[in-house]
């Protein structure tokens, strides 16, 4: 008898790992593009272009932070001292560790008026690159030793007070008295992350307090899949650093930007929250956490297992969680057909919401989706990263930080039959309408409505 050879039926996942392929997708799914340590100021929001909002004074603000840059926490591994190249390396380090980067806008030669004037505009001329230039560790946070990970020394908490003593001490010369956390995306070394912090932060007046969650992504395009895996242990960190801020801070709210595969981070670590204490209705975590705004971008989460955290109380953690979503998002495109799963960050299609799941949205004040398809520059690139691009995204991400408005009230559009909010053609005039008749001024999240 002969041995016949029967072809295996083609398996087109498989072939998906062909090498033009997969570096196709790995393109298209990187968060930030050649690692360097620093980026060129994004374009100012259309509601700073308008006039509507002037979030600087004449005083250059970092002047006014004893510390005067960005605090960042991070669970990466610190470079060895004779690495001259790196400050921590894209590798797990476990322990949760604390401090600040020193940041510069523009040249030496800029003062803060030109600094102020090229802030505002929305059209530059030319490129302004925000750098950091030093970089000064606190030390490790001690709730994140373990069984496996000891403390040593003595007085090992010593920098969870130091962090702390910065943060109240801007925290008492600001209005709102608010924390804002940004958790970045897949692909990108450890200075990005302070540095797009320190960018939103200068859209926000530099008011309360930034802090930058530099998980260990690695800068690799092969380094997707082990990456997310990284944010499962990420996520431990981050709900460790949470429950710190809420305890050991003066916030009166704790806010999260949560971008791409950051987007697993956070929504994992609050799920972590929400089993810990899930006998705590909604105003007892608002009283013990302090966590205002989830704010989730382009977010590589499966959209099912979202619905999974919500049966198990996810909601009830912070105020509210707001969702963007878009139909031009190739790198999220991408990701749901090699998970063969839908993203939380892709936009709904009317034929696959049901009418019990559109029942249910309309009556959920705390969770918020916001298809940006339609806002200006959405779909810059990729589409994947119009939380810097879009003038129109970033002026309603920063006017929900700052203000504290609903969808409708910021100008945002949604149909009676359709309870997914949209981007009309006339929202920045009408954003900034609300702003200029009303004068309305930042306030406490608590104070507002």
């Amino acid at each position: 008898m002969s041995l016949q050879i029967i072809p295996a039926p083609l398996n087109w996942r498989n072939l998906f790992y062909s090498l033009p392929v997969l570096a196709m997708f790995l393109n298209l799914t990187a968060c930030a593009g050649k690692p360097v340590n620093e980026i060129f100021l994004m374009p100012a929001p259309d509601i700073y272009d308008t006039g509507a909002i002037d979030p600087f004074n004449d005083t250059h603000p970092l002047e006014k932070i004893s510390y005067e840059g960005i605090l960042y926490a991070t669970d990466r591994k610190p470079a060895d001292n004779g690495d001259e190249e790196n400050i921590y390396l894209n590798e797990r380090g476990f322990l949760l560790r604390l401090g600040l980067g020193k940041i510069v806008l523009g040249d030496n030669t800029m003062t803060w008026e030109e600094v102020r004037e090229i802030s505002l505009l929305k059209n530059r001329s030319e490129k302004y690159p925000l750098k950091i230039t030093e970089v000064e560790e606190i030390g490790v946070l001690a709730e994140s030793y373990s069984n496996f990970i000891p403390p040593e020394g003595s007085d090992i908490d010593r920098p969870g007070r130091e962090f702390a003593a910065m943060i109240n001490e801007k925290l008492s010369k600001s209005n709102p008295k608010d924390i804002y956390i940004y958790v970045h995306g897949y692909k990108v070394v450890f200075e990005n992350p302070l540095l797009v912090a320190t960018e939103l932060w200068h859209f926000l007046g530099y008011e309360g307090v930034f802090i930058a969650f530099a998980w260990p992504s690695t800068p690799k395009r092969l380094a997707y899949f082990s990456d997310l895996e990284t944010t499962s242990l990420s996520a431990y960190n981050l709900r460790i650093l949470l429950q710190y801020l809420a305890r050991e801070t003066d916030a009166e709210n704790i806010h999260i930007i949560g971008y791409s595969a950051g987007t697993r981070l956070v929504l994992n670590a609050i799920n972590q929250l929400a089993l810990m204490y899930k006998d705590e209705d909604k105003e007892g975590f608002r009283e013990y956490l302090h966590i205002g705004h989830v704010i989730l971008v382009g977010s590589d989460f499966d959209r099912q297992l979202f619905a999974a955290y919500i049966d198990e109380g996810i909601l009830k953690v912070p105020k509210d969680f707001t969702i963007y979503l878009s139909q031009l998002d190739k790198a999220l495109s991408l990701s749901k057909w090699v998970f063969n799963r839908d993203r939380v960050g892709q936009a709904w299609d009317e034929s696959k919401m049901t009418d019990f799941i559109a029942d249910w949205l309309w009556n959920t004040d705390d969770l918020v989706f916001i298809d940006v398809t339609n806002a200006e520059k959405s779909n810059t690139g990729n589409g994947h990263a119009y939380f810097r691009k879009s003038p129109w995204v970033s002026s309603d991400i920063l006017s929900t930080l700052m203000y504290d408005l609903s969808p409708a009230e910021r100008g945002l559009t949604r149909s009676e039959e359709w309870p997914i909010w949209q981007f009309p053609p006339d929202y920045i005039d009408t954003l900034a309408d609300r702003l200029l008749k009303e004068n309305i001024a930042p306030a406490p999240l608590q104070e507002q409505k």
